[in-house]
């Protein structure tokens, strides 16, 4: 008969071991589940405590603005504005990046030198010869007419790819002639916070600027984060035509209507299809005005935000002769963002002025 080696054990004796195992179990299950709420609490306060504005100053503006999205995006408000119809649009030149001086009219420049680089002999041509000569002095008394007088010639000969082309590569070589850094470093800090928490929020954004559509197109999704098909601007008339045995959508030399003022809204509605729920523009030369009213006759809660360059130590001050943005925002309470008192950072970090 087999007989084990080891000591008999009572049946109490197999109870008590097993009720320890157990309720050692049970201990550890609900240490886990007590430290598992505690990290997922931490996360959420850490969620909610995060400020999507951290570029901004305490006090009025941000509030607005945030107290703003946070009505429209609550289902159980009175504000409360459908995804669909979230719409926020916003100017680009002294908006989403500085104006001072302007891009694209240095970009031009840029065009005409390459158009001589094709065609030597237009460097006899008194806007080609000052291109090529770095005359700042000629195209500042001529203004934006004598380039887009200019370049005319030019543009009918870029196919769509050929323009983005010289656009790429003129963003990846130039620099601010005063800051010294590529053009992707004067983009306005807080203004992409600003984009980046509308669309955490539901929102559309999109650009609608006075600057040439098929330009910002090259570099709005890098630069902002919106993309092309939210690019409304300027842009030449086009046709349809065979180049090289493809069919390309070639520039005529004449313009569209200038997309500024009350055009704006005009290209809003004919893109979008709706008015905006938030606009943003800036004070400087009165290319914002007709969009903001257009916002603000929207049916229930709108938003609309005009920048004041007021700034003239870390940024470019200027302002309207007339002060008429200033005084429209004055007359149809629309909140005017100081940029020396509500930006606490105006570009992204290691852009000085």
């Amino acid at each position: 008969m087999f007989r084990s080696h080891y000591p008999a054990r009572s049946g109490a004796m197999f109870m008590t071991t097993a009720k320890v195992q157990k309720d050692s179990v049970r201990r550890l299950s609900t240490l886990a589940v007590v430290f598992g709420a505690l990290v997922l609490s931490s996360v959420s306060v850490a969620v909610e405590s995060a400020d999507p504005l951290p570029s901004w100053t305490d006090g009025d503006t941000k509030t607005a603005i945030k107290h703003f999205v946070r009505d429209v995006t609550n289902e159980s408000g009175a504000d409360f504005v459908p995804p669909a119809q979230r719409i926020a649009v916003f100017d680009n030149d002294g908006t989403l990046w500085s104006e001072t001086p302007w891009v694209q009219g240095l970009f031009l420049v840029q065009q005409l030198r390459n158009a001589v680089a094709r065609h030597p002999s237009l460097a006899e041509e008194m806007s080609y010869k000052a291109a090529m000569e770095n005359d700042r002095q000629f195209f500042a008394e001529g203004g934006i007419a004598v380039i887009l007088a200019a370049i005319k010639s030019i543009v009918v000969e870029l196919t769509r790819e050929e323009f983005d082309a010289e656009v790429r590569e003129f963003f990846a070589t130039a620099r601010h002639p005063v800051l010294n850094v590529p053009y992707s470093h004067i983009i306005y800090q807080p203004a992409i916070e600003l984009l980046e928490f509308l669309k955490a929020n539901g929102f559309r954004t999109f650009i609608c600027s006075g600057g040439g559509a098929d330009f910002m197109r090259v570099i709005a999704s890098d630069f902002y984060g919106i993309e092309p098909d939210q690019v409304i601007g300027t842009s030449y008339k086009k046709e349809l035509l065979i180049v090289d045995g493809k069919w390309e959508l070639m520039s005529t030399q004449d313009l569209n209507p200038i997309n500024n003022k009350d055009q704006k809204a005009i290209n809003i509605d004919l893109h979008i299809g709706q008015r905006p729920l938030l606009v943003m523009g800036n004070a400087g030369g009165q290319g914002d005005i007709g969009m903001l009213r257009y916002s603000q006759g929207r049916e229930g809660r709108s938003l609309q935000l005009v920048i004041d360059h007021n700034d003239d130590v870390r940024e470019f001050a200027y302002a309207e002769d007339d002060n008429a943005s200033l005084n429209a925002a004055k007359e149809n309470d629309w909140i005017v963002i100081s940029m020396k008192d509500d930006w606490a950072q105006i570009y992204p970090q290691g852009t000085q002025k």
